[in-house]
């Protein structure tokens, strides 16, 4: 089977996650600013897109070389064998983007790129004239960074967060992925209690649990190259059923999701059905500060306002503190609280354990992190 050189995208931050889920998989990878390269054959690309929690998307790099002129860009980007992936009748938009590079100008590279293959295409299917552009959808991407052209084909189609469950979101809402990689980054382990006590509508307490059946991300939905001539259906078939072999539905999580909104509590327990965990997930409406448990080394995973919004600060802020007074008494309780706000810890009223920067989509944010003590040796 063919070898591919791939790209799994990233929010940066993130990349280094991606890189452990690529190796756990069993796939050497090299992490860079905001991807992971590794190689592989149809199984690995569809392995990662089907497995991966925390990347975008899942990309074939088709060609890289250096460009100073658009004679240089159409020449290249002509000689990449562009029939071994384009049939005659692909759609084929291509986007762009450009850095520091002597082509400047995104909407001319994007053109000339498409030229090119159009050119290439239509001498090796004896076609001229327009392209039919009638058949199944492969993205391209060209990229130029201080000269050097990388193009790439999606795999995926829609984003990896796009897990499918998600029948209703309320404001501001966490991706699935980003909720992915804070459950990741805790020390959190499926035989623990596992807490959100701002769960709006679950995302963080279903991809908790995901984790801890062991299920596939993308199980229940479908990406881009599954509609291609030449990606073989049965490899899908395969690793889906290896997917299903693996996955531990009979494991029993303690996971409870609690918000102070009646309606969010309900849009919760929906996704959490249609995602198929509604039997592995307690959601129930309750103010924060009304929260107690006798339980012992917990994981609490919070993703509060932020008070980016005029008028709210304040209001935000007494929120931390009242965080502060509830969860610092849980001694065995490891808590990790994703915010904006770089003077939480101020209202929270103890310093962090350690604080990793994280991107929730444009907006900076740190993941103050408060590790609880360890337990006994013969403690699970």
């Amino acid at each position: 089977m063919k070898e591919f050189k791939l790209v799994a995208t990233a929010a940066s931050g993130m990349e280094a996650l991606v890189g452990k889920e690529l190796r756990d998989l069993g796939i050497e990878c090299q992490v860079e600013n905001g991807k992971a390269i590794f190689h592989g054959n149809q199984e690995t690309i569809a392995t990662a897109n089907l497995w991966l929690r925390t990347a975008d998307r899942i990309k074939i790099i088709v060609g890289e070389f250096e460009a100073k002129t658009f004679e240089d860009l159409f020449e290249k980007t002509k000689a990449l064998p562009w029939e071994d992936l384009l049939p005659l009748d692909a759609e084929f938009p291509v986007a762009g983007k450009s850095i520091k590079s002597t082509l400047y100008s995104v909407p001319d590279c994007q053109a000339i790129t498409k030229k090119a293959i159009v050119s290439r295409l239509s001498e090796v299917y004896h076609r001229y004239g327009r392209l039919p552009e009638s058949g199944a959808l492969y993205k391209l991407e060209v990229a130029l960074l201080k000269d050097k052209v990388t193009i790439t084909l999606d795999t995926t189609g829609p984003s990896l967060f796009k897990r499918g469950y998600r029948i209703d979101k309320g404001g501001a809402p966490l991706k699935e992925n980003m909720a992915a990689a804070l459950v990741m980054l805790t020390s959190w382990r499926k035989d623990r209690p596992f807490y959100d006590p701002v769960c709006g509508s679950g995302t963080i307490c279903i991809e908790a649990a995901l984790i801890g059946h062991n299920i596939a991300p993308g199980f229940n939905r479908s990406f881009a190259c599954e509609s291609w001539d030449w990606f073989k259906k049965e490899v899908f078939d395969k690793v889906r059923q290896e997917a299903e072999n693996q996955a531990d539905y009979d494991v029993e999580l303690d996971i409870l999701g609690t918000d102070i909104d009646a309606r969010m509590i309900e849009i919760a327990k929906a996704n959490a059905i249609e995602a198929g965990l509604g039997d592995s997930i307690e959601f129930k409406q309750m103010q924060l500060r009304d929260f107690t448990t006798t339980k012992e080394y917990g994981v609490l995973v919070a993703n509060p306002p932020y008070g980016e919004r005029l008028g709210e600060e304040e209001a935000v802020q007494r929120l931390y503190k009242e965080m502060g007074t509830v969860y610092r008494p849980l001694k065995t309780w490891s808590k990790y609280i994703l915010t904006s706000d770089l003077t939480f810890e101020t209202h929270y009223g103890a310093k962090a354990t350690k604080k990793r920067k994280l991107y929730n989509g444009s907006l900076r944010t740190d993941l103050f992190q408060y590790w609880g003590t360890r337990p006994p040796r013969n403690k699970k």
